[in-house]
């Protein structure tokens, strides 16, 4: 049993699942919640070990609520002096710049788990979902090195497969492009009034295109609009693509649509091999 004493606030779909994934490493691990339902339940399938005393009792306390509600958090309680608060949030650079805005007694660093499912809740939380993951770890000059340290070993206990390590800014350019923009897509996809009338055609590229059409309004609504520069510029350049891809089918030209879906497949699997750029740091863990 590991002696670190840890605190998962907001036990969600990965709130709930970072708590069995460091039980599963040994870690006793307690649980903070808005609402007493899923608290009630991490206690009683022993998910956590037990509900979250005074905040200041732990040594790293992961916050996995939504970017407003993170913030709230952390600005309403107290944490243990030079205790680590690590938030799990899809946008980096708006939590870390309202972080730092302040002086506070604790060390900070950012992380997101590139893990989900089309489905949320600790119903759905399961200690497997990071085993072939990637973690992003953010910081820069104010990060604390012995905090960076202590977070890169909890994401190797937790299972993960890769640690990806860069600035918050980088990492809200990735994430729009990875993450965001098929969010948006998907939704977009879906408000097709054809839609209506599709059962029994579709297969395994429609699943694929609206798994993630359902997600949480709620929480996928602001961490567009906290990265919406971002988020504005990737879904330009796919409009634009669309367009010209539009204008070869409008066109009739069979040769210069092949040549067009061919460069892109060609871009497609000369990504495979590409290397990460020298400001992003990949540590495969397993």
């Amino acid at each position: 049993m590991n002696d670190m004493k840890v605190c998962v606030a907001g036990l969600g779909l990965i709130g709930g699942s970072i708590c069995m994934a460091l039980k599963r490493a040994g870690y006793k691990v307690d649980g903070w919640n808005r609402s007493s339902s899923a608290l009630d339940y991490a206690v009683e399938n022993g998910i956590i070990d037990g509900a979250a005393c005074p905040f200041v009792a732990y040594d790293v306390v992961f916050v996995a609520l939504p970017p407003e509600a993170i913030i709230n958090f952390i600005d309403c309680n107290k944490f243990k002096d030079g205790g680590i608060v690590t938030d799990i949030c899809g946008v980096k650079k708006f939590i870390e710049d309202k972080v730092y805005s302040s002086k506070r007694n604790f060390r900070y660093v950012g992380c997101h788990p590139m893990a989900g499912k089309e489905v949320s809740g600790i119903r759905n939380a399961c200690a497997e979902l990071f085993d072939r993951a990637s973690m992003v770890i953010t910081s820069d000059g104010r990060t604390d090195q012995v905090a960076l340290e202590t977070v890169r070993k909890l994401t190797r206990d937790m299972g993960f497969k890769y640690i990806v390590e860069c600035s918050a800014k980088i990492h809200d350019a990735k994430i729009a492009y990875t993450s965001q923009l098929a969010h948006v897509v998907s939704n977009a996809y879906v408000r097709d009034e054809r839609l209506e009338s599709c059962i029994g055609f579709t297969g395994g590229s429609f699943q694929d295109m609206t798994r993630i059409a359902g997600v949480d309004e709620y929480v996928w609504a602001s961490l567009y609009l906290k990265n919406a520069a971002e988020i504005s510029d990737c879904l330009q350049n796919l409009i634009n693509s669309l367009s010209v891809i539009k204008a070869e089918i409008d066109g009739g030209d069979v040769e210069k649509l092949r040549k067009l879906l061919l460069e892109g497949k060609e871009r497609f699997e000369s990504n495979k091999k590409m290397m990460p750029s020298d400001n992003i740091i990949v540590t495969k863990l397993k």
